[in-house]
């Protein structure tokens, strides 16, 4: 057996002699916390290293797939398609992550000259000194060499041999600023400053890029919903992120309920993943930008969105209702919704289809009611939601369409996603002498009390001085 293969069959050993002692005998719960934190350091450490020579390995891989002839193809004499295949297959990690591994070999491996056979120096060697001592892994090296790698040939040899020594002391903790070892995040950072430094004019050509390939498309209409797919230019996608972390960061306050018994209420949990809340803003967001008036108009309105339904079908909450611009036939809770919020003009039809009755629209809560609405309630009143009154839409407690008055003591701040789904969220609402009151579901609070909420500083104010 070679050399190397022995000393990794001893390491292999070693290493699931030190796994079975903390997995399989827990000798990791004796230990106190400074122990613990000296076993994640020095497991770290060894996972480094053995980055490292995974690293090489894949390397290697690619030095002896780079053949014209694909019979001589290292990848060919193994049945795989490519390298990344062929380090799946061996690693049993994620095509991510071959990928990962196989951009950072390209930027630390030793080439061997056409000409002379000897080694070629590498493209970043103080990083493949420092991956080969175990201070920076697969993140770091990916840190350090990704916006290295993305310059080219903008930036001369020398500059860049400069920057990777830079970035490498750092990552040693050997800066000049003498601060500890960098992570593979600040490294990252780091590793950016330098390619913008070097390559001042390097966002260009991503501009352009980015300004090329992108697209937002909507797919065709599924049961299940409507796909989307494309790019998003960096500024786009951080506008859309700003506004995302904006209605979705925990708030601290959240809505709060009048009592004083119940001031310190546990928050609910929002049940929703991820990409349902981020799907729920950005409908937020159409919606907030429909409704404000400086978007172009569409035959001379702004761009209101069109649900047409049977007003029996509307009463009784069964059936279907069509919205203008998909072939897809919609539940009745989206045109309950789209009725609460939005403008409503009933059209009568005769059995053949005449237009026989052609009603006035008829608006729902105006600028001055939403501004009063807003000054009680804050935002929306769900306890635990906190989107502000701005995003939010004013809800008729008792339905307009069951003669509910478009009236401030029958209107109620919720955000879209409160709105589509009160229905089946199990939280209740009602109006006491115009002020809004909301009952938990069982599972949030047994008593089943009927509460006053509000995030308005003012009424809040005046609760806690009534205490």
């Amino acid at each position: 057996m070679n050399e190397l293969l022995a000393r990794l069959a001893t390491l292999k050993e070693l290493a699931a002699e030190v796994a079975a002692s903390s997995i399989h005998r827990h000798e990791m719960r004796v230990l106190d916390e400074h122990e613990v934190v000296a076993v994640l350091a020095s497991a770290a450490h060894v996972q480094r290293l053995l980055d490292a020579v995974v690293i090489e390995a894949v390397g290697e891989v690619v030095e002896r797939t780079d053949e014209p002839v694909t019979e001589g193809r290292m990848t060919h004499r193994f049945g795989c398609r490519n390298v990344s295949e062929l380090v799946q297959r061996a690693t049993l990690v994620s095509p991510v992550t071959a990928a990962r591994f196989e951009k950072a070999a390209k930027a630390v491996r030793r080439g061997v000259s056409f000409t002379g056979g000897e080694l070629l120096e590498a493209r970043l060697p103080a990083l493949r000194d420092a991956l080969g001592d175990g201070v920076v892994g697969l993140d770091g090296a990916l840190a350090i060499a990704a916006p290295l790698m993305a310059m080219g040939a903008r930036a001369s040899r020398d500059a860049v041999l400069i920057a990777d020594a830079e970035l490498a002391a750092g990552a040693r903790g050997e800066g000049v600023d003498a601060a500890p070892p960098a992570c593979a995040d600040l490294l990252r950072v780091q590793s950016q400053v330098w390619a913008a430094a070097l390559d001042p004019d390097g966002a260009e050509p991503r501009e352009r890029a980015a300004i090329h390939k992108r697209a937002f498309q909507l797919g065709a209409a599924t049961d299940h919903g409507v796909p989307v797919r494309g790019m998003l230019m960096p500024e786009v996608a951080a506008q859309f992120q700003r506004i995302c972390d904006a209605t979705l960061s925990p708030r601290v306050e959240g809505v709060q309920f009048l009592d004083s018994e119940s001031l310190d209420a546990e928050v609910p949990v929002d049940p929703r993943t991820q990409g349902q809340k981020q799907h729920d803003v950005l409908a937020m967001a159409l919606g907030v930008a429909a409704s404000s008036e400086l978007l172009p108009t569409i035959g001379g309105a702004a761009p209101t969105l069109v649900v047409t339904v049977r007003e029996e079908d509307l009463a009784s909450g069964k059936g279907s209702a069509h919205v203008e611009g998909t072939t897809e036939p919609v539940a009745i809770a989206s045109a309950q919704h789209v009725a609460c919020s939005g403008a409503v003009q009933r059209i009568v039809f005769d059995n053949a289809g005449r237009i026989v009755a052609l009603g006035t629209e008829e608006r729902v809560f105006n600028r001055r009611q939403r501004r009063a609405i807003a000054a009680r309630d804050g935002g929306c009143v769900i306890p635990g939601c906190g989107v502000p009154a701005g995003w939010c839409e004013v809800h008729h407690v008792t339905e307009h369409a069951r003669g509910g008055p478009t009236h401030t003591d029958n209107g109620v701040l919720l955000c879209w996603h409160h709105h589509r789904f009160l229905d089946s969220s199990g939280w209740m609402l009602r109006m006491n002498r115009g002020v809004p009151e909301v009952r938990a579901p069982l599972w949030h609070d047994s008593s089943l009390r009927w509460r006053p909420v509000t995030t308005s500083k003012t009424r809040l104010l005046n609760a806690v001085l009534k205490t």
